[in-house]
């Protein structure tokens, strides 16, 4: 790679971070919103769902605007929607104005997969190096933005923790301002929202943009794809469902154990202290060779048949996961297979959809893929508070076992009825 798309690289890497960064501090401060607003948590999952949902749904129209307009503008809207959403939520006085501000957050974080994916698919050379680098940014910000947040909760009160978060994507939208995105085009021979031959935004009607919109979706919606989108759906369940009250299931069963002191119960940090957080950022963390795995066995065989196998290991996990938490080591390990097995997907999932889909309507096909991913699977969240208030954490993970299951055999019938297009 030259240096102008190292700088691409970076300014979307460090993109991806943040919006997963803002995603995964939400069930960290989830956990002092319990209190804080006097409430349960079948309503903060709902609540939280709307962002989430969000976050998936805006995700299809976000592919159409970068179509139309590009990918560079749309990143900076995104950064600057986000930074300007997380601000809100530090000053929310309700539960309307907190669930304002997150749907805030969703619809301004939905338009950057498609934005970020669809730049690097056009305008790096190593296509696959750059997308590596991609998805290691993503789970950076996965595991660190939690860290973060947990460790900024030892010295500030939850609203500063917000407004600090918001720092990095002021700081990485003035960076991207920086960055010659049309160069790299012009040099690679693509366009970004641009008509080609004149490489000026096109000027196409509404009329026009919907049935070029309809047709592109006609030829992209055949029996594979269609089933792909079968799915990420499953995918997004679990990963949602999962994710979102993990740091209080963890911190359950944590206080199960009560010879587990990992600070002096007298210090000074005693009070603010919470090893299910620290736990839970470990979880996330694992998910970085997680990925690099995933992207093995990608080139290896093919994904489809690889998301078969890793379904069906997040439900075995799913199952063990309360057996488990009868000893510390074993309810460790099942933890960190979890998290490895759960981001190992990604990347078998991502490859899953460039194969079953054509070229030129790859923006689109990674729209519909995150409208199921995080929109469908934003309810997730409240799956997970509604279980977890009218039952229990083991009857959590056999609905767990079951969306995993469902998603083992939805890749197993890519495999089968599928006709991939590479």
């Amino acid at each position: 790679m030259d240096a102008n798309e190292r700088r691409i690289v970076a300014f979307t890497a460090s993109s991806h971070g943040l919006v997963h960064t803002y995603e995964l501090s939400i069930p960290i401060l989830l956990t002092v919103w319990i209190a804080e607003f006097s409430t349960t948590a079948a309503t903060l999952g709902a609540l939280v769902t709307v962002g989430y949902g969000l976050f998936g749904v805006g995700a299809l129209p976000g592919g159409v605007v970068v179509d139309r307009f590009g990918s560079k503008p749309v990143i900076l809207a995104c950064l600057l929607g986000m930074g300007g959403a997380f601000l809100l939520v530090g000053a929310a006085p309700s539960l309307p104005v907190l669930a304002f501000a997150l749907a805030v957050w969703g619809v301004t974080a939905s338009v950057y997969h498609p934005a970020g994916l669809t730049l690097l698919s056009k305008a790096v050379e190593r296509r696959g190096t750059a997308l590596g680098y991609h998805g290691i940014g993503g789970n950076l910000g996965i595991a660190l933005g939690p860290l973060a947040a947990v460790l900024l909760l030892l010295a500030f009160d939850w609203r500063i923790v917000a407004a600090l978060l918001t720092i990095p994507a002021f700081l990485v939208a003035g960076y991207g301002v920086t960055v010659d995105v049309d160069a790299a085009l012009a040099a690679a021979g693509e366009a970004d929202g641009r008509d080609e031959a004149e490489g000026e935004p096109t000027n196409a009607s509404l009329a026009d943009s919907l049935a070029g919109f309809v047709g592109d979706t006609r030829a992209l919606l055949t029996l594979g794809f269609a089933l792909v989108l079968v799915f990420v759906t499953f995918s997004g369940l679990y990963y949602r469902t999962f994710l979102t009250f993990l740091p209080d299931l963890l911190g359950d069963t944590l206080g199960g154990f009560a010879d587990l002191q990992l600070v002096d119960p007298e210090g000074p940090y005693a009070e603010e202290f919470d090893p299910a957080r620290y736990l839970y950022v470990a979880i996330l963390m694992v998910g970085v060779p997680g990925q690099y795995l995933g992207g093995r066995i990608a080139d290896r065989i093919p994904p489809e048949r690889g998301l078969v196998y890793l379904m069906s290991i997040l439900a075995a996990l799913a199952l063990a996961f309360v057996p488990a938490t009868g000893r510390i080591w074993s309810f460790l390990l099942v933890s960190g297979l979890l998290g490895v097995a759960l981001f190992t997907v990604q990347p078998l999932s991502q490859a899953t959809v460039a194969a079953y889909s054509p070229p030129g309507t790859r923006g689109l096909s990674f729209g519909y893929t995150y409208l199921g991913i995080f929109g469908v699977g934003s309810l997730g969240a409240g799956l997970a508070g509604f279980v977890l208030t009218v039952a229990g954490t083991r009857e959590l993970f056999f609905v767990l076992a079951g969306i995993a299951a469902c998603g083992a055999l939805a890749s197993g019938s890519v495999h089968r009825f599928g006709d991939s297009r590479e």
